[in-house]
């Protein structure tokens, strides 16, 4: 059975992208290359209300990578993968090509 889950108010759920270990010639990378922390966004929420109940949208839509933070976010594993739910303000950036 397939599950789906579908964050809350400004939660945004995010697949983290792999770096590879290898070059495509066979060279072994070290784990402390610099490479950027980033991720996908799987799911988000419907966005969080301010004190007037006004809804305040979240800021990243299903689709966009994200530059995610060094430490934080929860994991959540569904099957055989695993993802990240950070809240919206938590996300450091929107990465474009």
């Amino acid at each position: 059975m397939a599950k789906r889950l579908i964050p809350t108010l400004n939660r945004v759920l995010v697949e983290k992208n792999l770096q590879p270990s290898k070059t495509v010639s066979g060279i072994l990378l070290p784990e402390t290359s610099s490479q950027l922390n980033s991720g996908r966004v799987i799911a988000v929420g419907p966005g969080a209300r301010d004190r007037t109940e006004n809804l305040i949208p979240v800021s990243v839509k299903e689709g966009h990578n994200v530059l995610l933070p060094e430490f934080g976010g929860t994991q959540v594993k569904l099957g055989e993968k695993e993802f990240l739910l950070y809240r919206d303000e938590d996300l450091m950036a929107t990465l474009h090509d």
